[in-house]
């Protein structure tokens, strides 16, 4: 693979903004909703993070690929994004450790992207007008083409894409002597939740996001999980189902990301597209039940309506996110059940919150 630095490469927007750069590796065009992320480092985390699967991603930091990638750093089996756009690709890793630079990474993913953007630019008119649908493509194909492959693209809203990134199978994750047992549902699990539960304990039977309620009762757990991933909460109504069932039970429940808002769903409370979402690793957060603000990891395009959770009758906000003041936790005030829109495990990001997979374990011991 050759990164190109002659061919020209286009970032067409929905609203018909252009922006110019080049081809990296074997750019044809790639379509998906474009995001962005201020995380410095990071980046192999981010782009195998399967919350991110259908999205072209926009990284902030200047630099991306200098200190190349390591299979250790892997989130999920491959790379998630749908496409890479970037300032200035490093083709040559400084890290000691690194296996492979990233070029040779996306090759072997097959990752498009183009470099040579006004990055800057770009993410401001993103936060200005939202996210949307963009097509990243070689100049050679015309607008016309281009154009054509934007418009025939689905928004994001409503979309369901957990079944593009769950596991197929059931299969269980276990330390050498487990003293829980936890069900995870799969909506695009990341590896650094898994090892996180597995260090503290827990035998993970993880299944797939369609996983029937039936089939969940045959087996017996001291605690429920469901993971982040990507896609509208909306369309995930097993999944809802699955929730409230065992909040009546009181199995106690944790939820990150997307388990937040099913969780949310799941007690009534709706949901809601944000204007351009959080994703980066240094999001501010208060605990509002300890006073204690903290630097989390975050990844969503969706939140839960904090006015609806704040007048519902069983749940306390717990967390806020302190830029914008929306909504980043819940704890249910009766069941032993919490969630969070934040990142704990972080992977890429900061480790002020991986006290909330102590709180589960404590729930299980006493629910």
């Amino acid at each position: 693979m050759k990164y190109n630095q002659t061919e020209n490469a286009v970032v067409l927007l929905q609203d018909g903004t252009i922006f110019h750069g080049k081809a990296v590796g074997q750019l044809n065009y790639v379509v998906g909703e474009i995001c962005f992320n201020t995380g410095m480092t990071g980046y192999q985390e981010v782009f195998t993070d399967p919350s991110y699967f259908g999205q072209i991603m926009v990284t902030t930091n200047t630099h991306i690929g200098n200190y190349g990638t390591n299979k250790a750093d892997m989130e999920s089996s491959k790379i998630q994004i749908s496409g890479l756009v970037c300032k200035n690709f490093s083709l040559n890793p400084s890290r000691v450790d690194s296996d492979s630079s990233l070029l040779e990474f996306m090759d072997q993913h097959q990752l498009n992207a183009v470099s040579d953007i006004d990055t800057r630019a770009l993410v401001r008119h993103i936060r200005k007008n939202g996210a949307m649908n963009a097509v990243i493509g070689k100049a050679s194909l015309g607008m016309d083409v281009l154009k054509e492959k934007l418009a025939a693209h689905p928004s994001m809203k409503g979309l369901e894409l957990a079944s593009q990134v769950s596991t197929k199978e059931i299969y269980e994750v276990s330390p050498e002597e487990p003293k829980y047992r936890v069900a995870v549902l799969d909506l695009g699990v990341k590896h650094g939740i898994l090892r996180d539960l597995k260090n503290r304990e827990c035998q993970l039977t993880v299944f797939p996001y369609d996983t029937s309620l039936d089939t969940l009762k045959t087996y017996d757990f001291d605690g429920l999980f469901i993971s982040n991933g990507p896609g509208d909460p909306e369309p995930l109504k097993s999944a809802v189902e699955i929730v409230k069932h065992y909040l009546d039970v009181g199995l106690p429940y944790f939820g990150i990301c997307l388990g937040h808002q099913v969780f949310a769903q799941a007690l009534g409370i709706p949901t809601f597209k944000m204007h351009n979402g959080h994703r980066g690793i240094n999001h501010p957060v208060q605990n509002l039940l300890t006073g204690k603000d903290e630097v989390t990891s975050q990844n969503h395009g969706f939140a839960v309506d904090r006015e609806a959770a704040e007048q519902h009758p069983d749940v306390a906000v717990s967390h806020i996110h302190l830029n914008d003041h929306t909504l980043a936790g819940l704890r249910h005030k009766t069941k032993p059940a919490f969630s969070v829109q934040h990142h704990p495990e972080g992977s890429p990001g900061p480790n002020d919150a991986l006290y909330l997979f102590d709180d589960f374990i404590e729930l299980m011991k006493n629910p």
